[in-house]
C-alpha cells in the first residue's frame, strides 16, 4: 500500500481534493476528522484540561473548540503543546485504520495539515501539496464563517505554500474549476497507482513534479 500525505494551506481546498481522491479509489483519512473524534474522548479530554485549565470548557462539561482554537492560534507554544497530545494518537488511529484495511486498496490519501510543520515527511511515501492563490483561500475561510483576521491569522501560522510545493512530489492547482482540479487528480493518482504496482515506495524528494 502506498502512503500519501495530503497537504497544503489553510482554504486552499485539501478537503474538497481528499474526495475526489476517494470517488477515484483510494483510501482516504481526514486528520483533522480523527481530531475531532478523539476531542469527544474523556482521557483526551482530561490532558487538554490539564492544558488549559477550565477556561476552554462549557459549562456542561464540554469541549469549546472556539476558545481553544483563539488560543493556539495567537500562541504557539500552546499550539505545540496540544499538537503533542493530539497527533500521535492520530497517527496510531490511522494505522489500525490502514490495518483493518489489509491490502483492499493500494492507495491511501491521508490529509495532513501540518505535515511539513511538525515534520511527518517519514509518515509518508508520496506527499501532495494544494495550492490556491490566497485571495481564493480567505473567500473559502471567510465562506466558512471566520473572519478575514482569523483566516490571515491561520494562514500565516503556517509554512509558505510555496515550501511545502518545493518539498511535495505533487502539487495540485486549485484556483480553477472543480473540472480542472478534478483532471489534476486523475492523472496524479493514475501515477499514484503505476508507483504503488511497481512497488516503488521511496520518496520522489527532488523530483517534485507540477500537474497542470
Amino acid at each position: 500500500m502506498l502512503l500519501v500525505g495530503l497537504t497544503g494551506n489553510y482554504g486552499m481546498g485539501k478537503s474538497t481534493v481528499l474526495k475526489m481522491f476517494g470517488a477515484l479509489g483510494a483510501i482516504t483519512y481526514d486528520a483533522d476528522e480523527l481530531v475531532a473524534s478523539l476531542l469527544r474522548e474523556e482521557e483526551v479530554l482530561k490532558k487538554i484540561r490539564g492544558l488549559f485549565g477550565e477556561r476552554v470548557f462549557r459549562g456542561d462539561g464540554s469541549l469549546d473548540k472556539k476558545k481553544v482554537a483563539d488560543i493556539i492560534f495567537s500562541d504557539e507554544i500552546s499550539r505545540r503543546s496540544l499538537e503533542d497530545i493530539l497527533h500521535p494518537l492520530v497517527f496510531e488511529k490511522i494505522k489500525l485504520l490502514l490495518e483493518q484495511e489489509g491490502e483492499k486498496g493500494r492507495i491511501a490519501v491521508i490529509e495532513t495539515p501540518l505535515l511539513f510543520e511538525r515534520n511527518y515527511e517519514e509518515q509518508f511515501q508520496r506527499i501532495i501539496t494544494v495550492t490556491a492563490k490566497q485571495e481564493k483561500a480567505l473567500e473559502r475561510l471567510e465562506k466558512s464563517g471566520a473572519t478575514r483576521e482569523a483566516a490571515l491569522q491561520r494562514i500565516h501560522s503556517q509554512l509558505p505554500v510555496e515550501e511545502k510545493i518545493s518539498r511535495s512530489d505533487y502539487t495540485i492547482h486549485n484556483n480553477g474549476t472543480k473540472e480542472e482540479t478534478a483532471l489534476q487528480v486523475k492523472n496524479i493518482y493514475k501515477k499514484l497507482l503505476h508507483e504503488g504496482h511497481d512497488g516503488d515506495s521511496r520518496r520522489a524528494g527532488s523530483l517534485t513534479e507540477t500537474i497542470s
